[in-house]
């Protein structure tokens, strides 16, 4: 009885070990930021609040839809951590509200993460920052909807993000102060925070 040709998965090369091409794609910074979709979605402004509330679920249910949203959108994991007071308050103003309104509280952060093939921290290349990309997607467009609704939401980069995400229980920290994720391992780019007043059920308590 013949048996197909035994292959042994960990002694393939990798295809584009020697491809010059990919790891310009992956490797090398564009010249011009205007050829990186990244720089579109930073620049492009937040909408406003939407003046009447939605009639939304309660907390759990809500939190259920936000996060089925955020997978519809691209997000590998998803989860909502409980902010402190002192780190509550949106820092910069709303487009199109008040000062009082601009510093309204907003307890939640809905955090994103993308599996991430190469690390956007070393892979300055167009395709080294695809995770960085996707990220920027999902926050943008959830961040949105979440305005549409009439609660206050705004996407921003934080250089707690992996702690706060840690706290949104989608993994730990290690020695390094890397993510760690069970589906994925330190694979990951945790996107845009969103710091949003949206009542939501927290997954953790952020630290």
């Amino acid at each position: 009885m013949r048996v197909g040709p035994f292959k042994i998965p960990w002694l393939r090369r990798d295809p584009h070990e020697s491809d010059p091409y990919w790891d310009f794609f992956i490797n090398t910074a564009p010249a011009d930021l205007a050829n990186t979709v990244t720089e579109m979605i930073r620049n492009a402004p937040e909408g406003n609040v939407f003046p009447t509330k939605a009639d939304i679920h309660t907390p759990e249910i809500t939190s259920s839809h936000v996060k089925e949203l955020a997978r519809y959108l691209g997000a590998n994991l998803v989860g909502i951590a409980q902010l402190p007071t002192s780190e509550s308050r949106l820092s910069a103003p709303i487009r199109g509200q008040d000062n009082k309104e601009a510093s309204e509280q907003c307890p939640y952060a809905v955090v994103c993460a993308v599996r991430a093939e190469f690390d956007p921290r070393t892979s300055p290349g167009i395709g080294g920052q695809v995770p960085v990309q996707n990220g920027l997607f999902i926050s943008f467009v959830l961040s949105a909807w979440i305005r549409e609704l009439g609660y206050h939401a705004t996407a921003a980069a934080d250089t707690n993000a992996e702690q706060l995400a840690a706290a949104a229980g989608l993994g730990t920290i290690n020695a390094a102060g890397r993510l760690v994720t069970p589906q994925y391992g330190t694979a990951v780019h945790v996107a845009n925070i969103i710091r949003t007043d949206l009542p939501l059920a927290p997954d953790g308590l952020a630290a």
